[in-house]
């Protein structure tokens, strides 16, 4: 293909509001859920359901809040484009490349997860290269679906989110029967502290459905993102809510270990062997919708369209003649997922607490740089969002909670060890110095065709 086709050729929109929905609720953290949430009850005992709660919700409110955005702006590049009109060019690559950034991050640590969820079902196989091999393998199959096209991909998703919400729903209807209600007393065994910290880990838990905004080079409908975007928070607020309050009535809170999935234990408890095996595949399945359309498909969207923005090389923003799929992109994303696997299974601390923090921490500043964008975009183009299908209710109410919830979820990680947030400034500060280099000198074409220069 001449580089003429090349440059003409655009994203397929081939995804309606189902394929969509089911992105949102499957690049939920899946190891959040399944596997950390241990942390959160130990942490806050009974009251790690409230404070998942309010992590859930804060979820909600920043998914409304950015909604008008989602229907009025809709791009492959999601809060990259957004930021980037109202803010300026380095605040728009921040505000993208961070989000991407985080979901790389997740490759590794939900890949990893993915490789040991994988190994419960191969108790005779020994050894710590086992977990890695069935991770680089998943991986694998997961960014080939993503370069084969993204029908593909959505429709695979689909799939497993379907079945991971009937699974979650039975365990929480039939599980209600069997809860003991004295488990959930003292509510706040480690007190008001407990419950605040528990917050952070309620929204690494939640982290990722925005994500679905990254659709908008490819929704058929752009009036879909933002039913999306609040559909996909209320289902998974409900579903993991039920199912961790049915978790606890099981379980006391004291009992419960990170050794093991807690839900794979409590399934045993109501449904036997069989339920074990079932809920296991479950949290399989929840980390692999993590990979599948989290990891691969937002992060290599993110850097395609800024490839085509000029903020990145060029190359990430080839698509593939046929199927419409930023090959390369997804190939790059993959290998960094291999590599942080292969790093964490060698050094799991280092994965799964200073490069999670700094996943978080780098969430909150595209979250901040998109509530921001969203603020502006109400301020200056009141004419334009009124003919928008979809409209915020109730401004500025939901940008001032979404706020209040990044502001949580930051004392909540930060303030206790503030070294992690120098080394996050750090390697932003490390970001914006190969980005002035990358552009010096040269014109940027932004996504409304216009010419910037630095």
């Amino acid at each position: 293909m001449s580089n003429f086709n090349q440059l003409e050729l655009n994203p397929q929109r081939k995804l309606g509001f189902w394929a969509i929905w089911a992105l949102g609720v499957g690049a939920v953290i899946g190891d959040g859920i399944f596997l950390l949430m241990g942390q959160g009850i130990a942490t806050a005992g009974p009251g790690a359901i409230l404070a998942y709660g309010v992590a859930g919700f804060s979820q909600l409110f920043l998914m409304i809040a950015l909604g008008e955005l989602a229907v009025g702006m809709p791009n492959a590049g999601a809060m990259s484009h957004w930021v980037d009109r109202f803010m300026g060019k380095w605040w728009g690559f921040l505000a993208g490349f961070t989000f991407a950034i985080g979901w790389v991050i997740a490759g590794g640590s939900v890949g990893l997860a993915l490789g040991k969820l994988t190994m419960w079902f191969f108790p005779q196989l020994q050894g710590d290269l086992w977990p890695v091999f069935f991770s680089i393998l998943f991986i694998s199959i997961f960014a080939i679906l993503n370069i084969l096209g993204t029908e593909i991909a959505a429709k695979t998703q689909l799939i497993l989110v379907i079945i991971m919400t009937l699974v979650m729903a039975l365990f929480s209807l039939i599980g209600l029967k069997d809860i003991d209600f004295n488990n959930f007393t003292p509510f706040l065994p480690h007190g008001i502290d407990g419950f605040w910290a528990a917050v952070p880990l309620g929204t690494y838990a939640y982290l990722g459905a925005v994500t679905l905004a990254t659709a908008g080079g490819e929704v058929k409908n752009p009036k879909d993102l933002p039913k999306a975007l609040i559909w996909s928070s209320i289902t998974f607020i409900v579903l993991y809510s039920a199912a961790q309050i049915v978790l606890q009535g099981l379980i006391p809170w004291d009992q419960i270990t990170m050794d093991s999935s807690p839900f794979t234990v409590a399934a045993e408890m109501v449904f036997g062997i069989a339920g074990a095996y079932i809920m296991n595949m479950t949290a399989w399945i929840a980390a692999a919708t993590c990979i599948l359309m989290g990891t691969l498909y937002a992060s290599s969207r993110i850097f395609y369209a800024q490839a085509k923005s000029g903020y990145l090389p060029s190359f990430f923003g080839y698509l593939h003649p046929k199927t419409g799929t930023p090959v390369y992109g997804i190939l790059v994303v993959w290998a960094l997922s291999v590599g942080l696997v292969i790093l964490g299974s060698v050094n799991p601390d280092f994965l799964y607490v200073e490069l999670s923090n700094q996943l978080v921490l780098a969430w909150l500043v595209s979250w901040t740089l998109a509530l921001i964008a969203g603020i502006l975009y109400r301020k200056n183009n009141m004419q334009e969002i009124q003919q928008l299908p979809w409209k915020q209710p109730l401004y500025p109410l939901f940008p001032i909670l979404g706020f209040v919830g990044i502001g949580i979820v930051f004392y909540g990680s930060f303030v206790g060890s503030p070294m992690t947030l120098v080394r996050g400034i750090i390697w932003m500060g490390i970001i914006y110095v190969l980005f002035s280099i990358f552009n010096k000198s040269k014109k940027i074409v932004n996504t409304t065709g216009k010419e910037k220069s630095l």
